[in-house]
């Protein structure tokens, strides 16, 4: 019976052990390849918002339009299933998401953790084409055209995002 008890124990000991490891382990993974919150994106910086302007122009524009309108019937699926470019401006929704999510989406293209696994769609991953600074600069360029009241409510969200990312012991 005695050995019984200390086999089970040792055992007990053992599984809780590795189970430790194993939660430590995931907990490291998970912190280390989450991206690090990118800085506030100041559409107050009258010099990052004409180098946005310029980059916007030059790369986004096409598909987005020279004054952020987006494509006609952006909510609504072409036939390839694909949906338009969305609008940048107060009407489109961009404004719904927080800095990091949106500096995400344009550097690495609309793809998980910010879309559904084999969601399709014609945004590319501006990564390898603009630097993480002249992202951020456009990101600025369309946040300074956004009336203030919209603003406010991004800076909401954007604030609560970043709450929730400390909660959860992400780098900064």
């Amino acid at each position: 019976m005695k050995s019984d008890r200390k086999w089970f124990r040792s055992t007990a000991i053992g599984v809780a052990t590795v189970a430790l490891i194993a939660g430590a382990a995931g907990l490291w993974l998970w912190t280390d390849t989450t991206e690090p919150p990118v800085t506030r994106i100041d559409a107050n910086d009258p010099g990052l918002v004409a180098l946005g302007r310029t980059v916007y122009m030059q790369n986004c524009a096409s598909c987005h339009g020279a004054k952020l309108e987006g494509q006609p019937d952006w909510r609504v699926r072409k036939p390839d299933g694909k949906l338009p470019a969305p609008p940048h401006d107060e009407s489109g929704h961009t404004w719904h998401h927080a800095d990091q999510q949106i500096f995400g989406l344009t550097r690495d293209g609309l793809k998980p953790p910010l879309a559904p696994e084999g969601y399709q769609s014609d945004m590319p991953a501006f990564g390898d084409v603009l630097t993480d600074d002249q992202i951020i600069a456009t990101l600025a360029f369309i946040k300074s055209t956004w009336p203030a009241p919209i603003r406010a409510r991004q800076t909401r969200i954007d604030e609560a995002v970043r709450k929730q990312a400390d909660f959860k012991g992400e780098k900064k």
